[in-house]
């Protein structure tokens, strides 16, 4: 599967299909994500907060991601929160549309982030966290390198209420690949 899943940076030109597949997803989606506003679907909120993300790249704070499998968008990967100096670090975030999920298609794209982040953006390390009953993207994680750190209770407001997260970290390792 990896062979057929790529990251790039994001473009203004993926907007409708990426918002296409979030319509389609939200239910999906819902009980790993903050609450939304009802804008948050539309193609014009996302054309907007992808010019935002873009605007952030530009700046170094952030490497906005489309998933792409078989050249096609099929989700979104992001590193977050990127800090440089002496901590060189980001949040790593993903989701992918429900039809590719079980297929190894997050676990491809999360190995193809780190590449980027650990490449071209010269990170030292990654950090993602997930719910606690999330075992699907423990997984993901576990699969890809990264390793649990520990539990932050209340870390993130997900699905309305703050929920606790088991926070994994993956370090770049010189020859990674």
């Amino acid at each position: 599967m990896s062979g057929q899943v790529a990251v790039r940076l994001v473009t203004p030109d993926d907007v409708p299909a990426l918002t296409a597949l979030l319509a389609a997803n939200r239910d999906h989606l819902a009980p790993w994500d903050p609450l939304r506003p009802d804008d948050y679907w539309t193609e014009g909120f996302q054309r907007h907060d992808t010019a935002r993300l873009l605007d952030l790249h530009r700046l170094g704070g952030i490497l906005p991601g489309v998933v792409l499998l078989k050249g096609e968008p099929v989700g979104r990967i992001t590193v977050n929160n990127v800090v440089h100096g002496p901590f060189l670090s980001g949040d790593l975030g993903y989701w992918v549309s429900r039809h590719a999920t079980g297929r190894g298609v997050a676990t491809a794209a999360v190995a193809a982030m780190a590449r980027w982040a650990f490449g071209e953006a010269g990170l030292h390390r990654l950090q993602a966290g997930t719910l606690l009953h999330n075992a699907a993207s423990q997984r993901v994680l576990r699969k890809s390198g990264f390793t649990p750190i520990g539990v932050a209770p209340r870390y993130l407001c997900i699905a309305g209420r703050w929920q606790d997260h088991v926070l994994f970290q993956l370090l770049h390792e010189p020859g990674m690949r």
